[in-house]
């Protein structure tokens, strides 16, 4: 009886392409966060300004993030199918698959609605805050839809192609994402308790 991993080609330079890449992205945006926020060397390269600094780091995120998905793709391509998938419930497999991206896809694009440009990118590592937590779908949902989301469109892809590998690699997005959480939510949580702190300090000041 055949193994999940008897359907994974290890020897595919691709797929290793396509895990770099996945654990790459969230690495680089968060050490590039850190760096802005501690010394602003974003905000230096667009003289001075926070916002084009912003708005910098997100164009270079979501670059990141075409050329992740490029190299996903690539990898699912270059990867041999599963009969269970492809063969023996290619209808359920498909209706997965489509339920997954439409989840998926509707937690993202959901999210950088609420958020904005800026509140999707790391703004308030630029000092952009957001004026109160956005509480409201699909937040209401779940605290990090973005990744989630994405988690969920990677799965969907992956039966939609039938290939385990990208079920081997969206397990691979699930723990950089988890891993890269642990870093930002008490990082970004701090921000805006200093936030809060200076505000009311200035409170007691003016009365």
């Amino acid at each position: 009886m055949s193994s999940f991993f008897d359907y994974i080609d290890f020897s595919q330079r691709s797929l290793y392409l396509s895990a770099a890449s996945i654990i790459f992205n969230p690495t680089f945006w968060n050490i590039a966060a850190r760096q802005e926020y501690h010394h602003k060397v974003i905000t230096r390269l667009f003289g001075g300004n926070s916002l084009y600094g912003c708005y910098g780091l997100a164009a270079t995120i979501f670059s990141l993030g075409i050329l992740r998905d490029f190299l996903y793709t690539t990898a699912l391509e270059n990867q041999p199918t599963s009969p269970l998938l492809t063969k023996q419930y290619p209808q359920l497999t498909s209706i997965a698959a489509i339920a997954l991206l439409g989840a998926g896809n509707t937690l993202v694009l959901s999210s950088m609605w609420a958020l904005g440009v800026t509140g999707t990118y790391l703004g308030d590592y630029f000092g952009i805050l957001m004026d109160e937590i956005v509480t409201g779908f699909p937040f209401n949902v779940t605290g990090s839809p973005m990744y989630w989301g994405s988690c969920l469109s990677f799965l969907g892809t992956a039966l939609w192609y039938g290939r385990p590998a990208g079920i081997a690699l969206t397990g691979l997005v699930y723990v950089a994402y988890r891993v890269a959480l642990e870093f930002e939510d008490p990082f970004t949580a701090g921000i805006y308790a200093e936030r809060d702190a200076k505000e009311k300090k200035k409170g007691k000041k003016a009365q």
